[in-house]
């Protein structure tokens, strides 16, 4: 005995080929208005069962008609199902008509955008029905993830994208808008778990490599949303920063790197200099210097260049060899 699959076959997107809806109207018009005038005409004519029998059906018919009627608009599309099978995608913008008995699913194909961290406000309503306040996003709220050295970070992006398969988008998942969100974010926070904040031995890094961590970003967006008929154009790091508990003492690690890296470049540019005094000394016979002499004054001379001070001579009244 053969056990029955868990998993549906995957549904590949179909373009219906859709009717004019201009050369409809008129003809579901017509047996509307000729259904409606039929009735009364066969009550005056004393023929009551005839106006009904005849009138009534293309009644219902018209307004059967009418309801296959649908206007896409541009960069829309409209799903059609009939009994829950697919039928196929109507993508030309227009005004259509289509099977009555279809059920049409709007989808736009428009590009959006959305920023990590953001919460879904629904649309608010009064008791008369006005709409009070339009559904939309709130402002993100950047996500707290620990780094690959372990440093809480503070992190979002901003991801722009669109739907391309339509049957995808409605048959694979739920709701692909929230499964674009829901997936976006787990990428980030896993993105973010890979690489460090900082880094000082040239190692990839969240600040440092701002275009290669966005690029891979995209990459593992797109990976968890191709199931969703869902293409991701863009993604970008909008916020990073360290988390409010470390940041002041990050802030001092990394001015005190900037120092040292500063201090290194001071002292090596002074000992050139102070070589180069010494070799022009020696080649101009200017004065003989001994070793100990030469001592004291690269002393001097490294304590003056590399000081972030400024020098105050101390002139020696007395004779050389006093």
């Amino acid at each position: 005995m053969k056990s029955a699959s868990n998993h549906s076959a995957p549904v590949t997107e179909v373009v219906l080929s859709a009717l004019s809806g201009w050369s409809r109207i008129w003809v579901f018009l017509a047996l509307l208005v000729a259904g409606v005038a039929l009735v009364p005409t066969a009550i005056m004519a004393r023929m009551p069962a005839t106006g009904f029998l005849l009138g009534i059906p293309l009644i219902v018919a018209a307004i059967v008609g009418l309801t296959g009627l649908m206007a896409v608009g541009p960069n829309e599309a409209r799903v059609c199902s009939l009994f829950g099978d697919y039928r196929g995608t109507v993508r030309e913008s227009g005004f259509h008509w289509v099977n009555p008995f279809y059920t049409k699913r709007p989808i736009s194909l428009r590009i959006r955008n959305f920023e990590t961290g953001a919460s879904r406000t629904p649309e608010l309503k009064d008791a008369q029905g006005r709409i009070v306040e339009e559904k939309g996003r709130s402002h993100g709220r950047p996500s707290k993830v620990n780094d690959r050295h372990g440093s809480p970070v503070e992190i979002s992006a901003v991801v722009v994208w669109r739907v391309v398969n339509t049957a995808e988008a409605c048959f694979h998942v739920q709701d692909f808008e929230d499964f674009v969100v829901v997936q976006s974010e787990a990428a980030l926070r896993s993105l973010a778990t890979r690489y460090p904040y900082d880094s000082e031995d040239h190692e990839m890094s969240l600040r440092g490599n701002t275009e290669e961590i966005c690029q891979q970003l995209r990459a593992d967006i797109q990976e968890r949303l191709d199931q969703a008929g869902v293409e991701v154009i863009e993604a970008r790091i909008s916020h990073l920063a360290y988390a409010p508990e470390i940041a002041a003492a990050m802030l001092q690690r990394q001015q005190a790197s900037a120092i040292v890296a500063a201090r290194s470049i001071i002292v090596e540019g002074a000992v050139g200099m102070v070589h180069m005094a010494l070799e022009h000394l020696a080649k101009d016979n200017i004065v003989d210097l001994n070793g100990e002499r030469k001592a004291a004054m690269v002393s001097n001379l490294l304590v003056v260049l590399c000081s972030d001070r400024h020098a105050q001579p101390v002139i020696n009244t007395g004779t050389a060899s006093n």
